[in-house]
This record gives structure tokens, C-alpha cells and sequence, in this order.
């Protein structure tokens, strides 16, 4: 199941968050090498986008309470399909009214 997770971190002073920041990215790269997270990117100024492929929404949920723990902060989620799945439900879609 993959999932876009977008944080926006609380209005802290970032250079007070230096060792909580360092600890983020101490946490999720052993998920990267796991494939539990297919990208990360540190947004600019503050934040990141971490794209997750889980199993479940438990194990998302868990990873987000992990990640708020270390650095609190707002996350809008978005449940995303792979490319080859939203290809296959499209072709399943209106086949009878191809063009409009």
C-alpha cells in the first residue's frame, strides 16, 4: 500500500531541532534499506515527503506516531496507486465511451 505522507513541523526554532532532525533521518533510512520507504525528500525551509509502501494502515500509523515522536508535527496523508494499477482500473473504466 503506498502512501505520500507530507509533514509540516511545528513552528519551533529549527536550530533548536538540529538533534531531533539528525535522529529523523538516523530512523528512517534503515526503512529505506528495508523498502518500507521509497523516497524522502526534506521539503524546503521546513518538512519532508516520504512516500511509504506498507502493509497496512496499522503499520503506517505506527511509523507516523515513530516519526511524530521525534519530530512533532501536522501530516497530511494521501493513499496512492502505482502507475500499473491505475492504468489497469482506467482500462476497466467506460470502455464504451472512449474520447469523452
Amino acid at each position: 500500500m503506498l502512501f505520500m505522507v507530507i509533514s509540516t513541523p511545528r513552528p519551533d526554532h529549527p536550530s533548536q531541532l538540529v538533534a531531533s532532525r539528525s535522529a529523523y533521518w538516523d530512523w528512517i533510512n534503515p526503512l529505506i534499506e528495508a523498502g518500507q520507504v521509497k523516497s524522502v525528500y526534506a521539503r524546503v525551509g521546513r518538512g519532508a515527503v516520504a512516500l511509504f509502501d506498507v502493509d497496512s494502515t496499522q503499520t503506517l500509523h505506527r511509523y507516523m506516531n515513530e516519526w511524530s515522536d521525534i519530530i512533532p508535527a501536522h501530516m497530511e496523508v494521501f493513499p496512492l496507486l502505482d502507475v500499473d494499477h491505475a492504468k489497469s482500473f482506467l482500462a476497466t473504466q467506460n470502455n464504451g465511451h472512449k474520447g469523452q
